[in-house]
This record gives C-alpha cells, structure tokens and sequence, in this order.
C-alpha cells in the first residue's frame, strides 16, 4: 500500500511542477539507507547489522507469527477440545494441506513429518510478511504524525513510516529464505543417500565420461540457479505490484502538475484509481500464490534430491 507520507510528499511536489514519480516509487519500495538506519548497532567484522525497516518488519512478523501460533495450539492442548475452532481450524488445515498436498507427493511419506514443519514455517513466514504489505500500518501512524503529532525528521516514528513494509520484496531477505530451502536440499540428499552419493546422484550413472564431463557443470549450474529463481520470483512479484500502483497514482499528480488539477482529478478518477483499485485486488491473490509457489518449489527440489533415482 501506498505511504501516505508518500502521497503528501507527491502532493506537495506537485502542486510545484516539480513531482518526481521514480523518487517517490524508489523510496517507497526500497528499505531503510544502512547510514540511516532505524536502530543504530555496532558492526560485526566490519558488516553493518543496524536495524532498518525491513529488518525490524521482519522481527514484528516473526514474533506476531511465533507467538500467535504457538499461543493458539497451547490453548488447543490445554482445553482438550476434540474438533478445532476459531484460528486453530485454519492453522490445521494449512499444515494439514502442505503436509499431504505439497510435502507428501513431493518428498514421499518416509520423509513427510521430517520436512512438514520447515515447508509449514516458510508458508506461514512468507504469507505473514506479504500481507503486512497490504495493511496500511504505518499509513495511519504516518497520517496521525503528519495532522497531530508533528514529530521532528530525526524521530523514530518520522523515520519508521519512510519507506515500503513488504519484507519479502526485499532480495537479501528473499536471498535469506532460498538459502534456507538451498541448504536444506542437500541435507535431504545427503540423510537420504549419503553424502557421496548425494553429490553423484546429480548425473547419471553408465554415462559415457566426456558426457558425463559436459553434464557436471550444467547440474551445478542448475543446482544454483534454483534458490536465485526463488529469490527472485517472491522478490520480483512482491516489489512489482507495489511499483505498479504508485505509477498508476503518479499519473494524478504528474497530469495535475501539467494541465491544472481538473486533469489530475479526472485522471485519477478515470484511470489511476479503478486500476490501482483492481492491481490492489490482484495483490490479495498474489500474496497466497507467492507463498504457495515458494513452498511448493521448496518441496519439489527437495523431493528431488531424495529421489534422485526418477
């Protein structure tokens, strides 16, 4: 969702000629600036590890996530309730689904309790961070700073409305997510065939070896390009709806800016806003495919590497 801060920044530039729409789509969507940042922490051999804005959503989603979940399955426990109601009744059937619609045919039934919870905790991370992204939080507090408030720039609060809230539009944070599944993969391999057999599994055996030569590199190749596509679909698609929408926005103030605010008006209310509106729509679509996609590649590149033999 667009910031407001954001909208009165476009506003104030357009009623001056000067509206800038790539300054407003890059600051919206890119995190908080490393000599910037929101918390300030002492580097760590030499990397910075201060907190930036998408460094802090993602410790709001983990711990909101973390602590909803595990508050809603205690209390299902503690109760001895037989049927499941209320949160607890979606929280099992989600895991209930990707255990035997994604983990189960993917990995097999030897392997499905043993992979379940990981493919289960990506979902839940991955679906939690991409509808933090369509909840206009930091939207109200920006409007509440901007008419009661009235803090100066250097405040917390002036800083923590700068900038998108969609984690997982971020590649380092995606990146994070593939290394993960990445890893996990040759551990599955390895548990399943050993870890020399895992790595010989990659060609075929009975090859010719001048084949076999040609095909090493290839499987490597393929072997990384996988967790780059996971980074880069969740990122891509992530990022991209919230650029297309405020592109769509721009055209009220940059219209505004050229022929008068009657243009602007009319193109907002013709244009920019019934398709921001329906790319809105498509976004609640997008934020549950996303997650599903990601999972579902997860498994399946793990289930390959268990079965390696089909």
């Amino acid at each position: 969702m667009p910031q407001a801060t954001e909208v009165e920044h476009a506003a104030e530039h357009a009623a001056e000629g000067v509206f800038n729409a790539g300054e407003v789509i890059i600051s919206h969507v890119s995190n908080s600036p490393l000599d910037h940042p929101l918390i300030h922490l002492p580097p760590v051999f030499g990397i910075n590890i201060s907190v930036t804005k998408h460094v802090l959503m993602l410790w709001l989603v983990a711990v909101v996530l973390f602590v909803g979940v595990t508050w809603t399955v205690q209390r299902f426990l503690r109760r001895g309730a037989k049927e499941p109601s209320g949160f607890m009744n979606v929280v099992e059937f989600v895991v209930e689904f990707i255990r035997d619609s994604i983990a189960r045919p993917n990995v097999g039934s030897k392997w499905v309790n043993t992979y379940t919870p990981l493919l289960a905790t990506l979902f839940f991370f991955i679906l939690a961070a991409n509808l933090v992204g369509l909840i206009p939080i930091f939207d109200a507090l920006a409007l509440l700073n901007h008419t009661v408030l009235h803090l100066p720039e250097e405040a917390f609060l002036s800083r923590v409305v700068h900038g998108g809230v969609t984690a997982t539009g971020n590649f380092n944070v995606t990146a994070a997510l593939a290394t993960i599944s990445f890893f996990t993969i040759i551990i599955a391999g390895t548990r399943a065939h050993g870890f020399v057999k895992h790595w010989k599994n990659m060609v075929p055996a009975g090859l010719p070896l001048p084949v076999t030569m040609m095909l090493i590199p290839i499987e490597i190749m393929g072997m990384l390009v996988r967790p780059f596509a996971l980074t880069m679909r969740l990122a891509a698609n992530m990022a991209g709806g919230h650029i297309a929408i405020l592109a769509l926005l721009s055209f009220v103030f940059i219209f505004a800016g050229q022929f008068g605010p009657a243009a602007g008006v009319g193109i907002g209310a013709g244009f920019s806003l019934p398709l921001a509106v329906a790319i809105s729509a498509l976004e609640i679509i997008v934020v549950l495919v996303q997650a599903y996609v990601f999972t579902l590649l997860s498994a399946t590149f793990i289930g390959m590497a268990i079965h390696a033999h089909h």
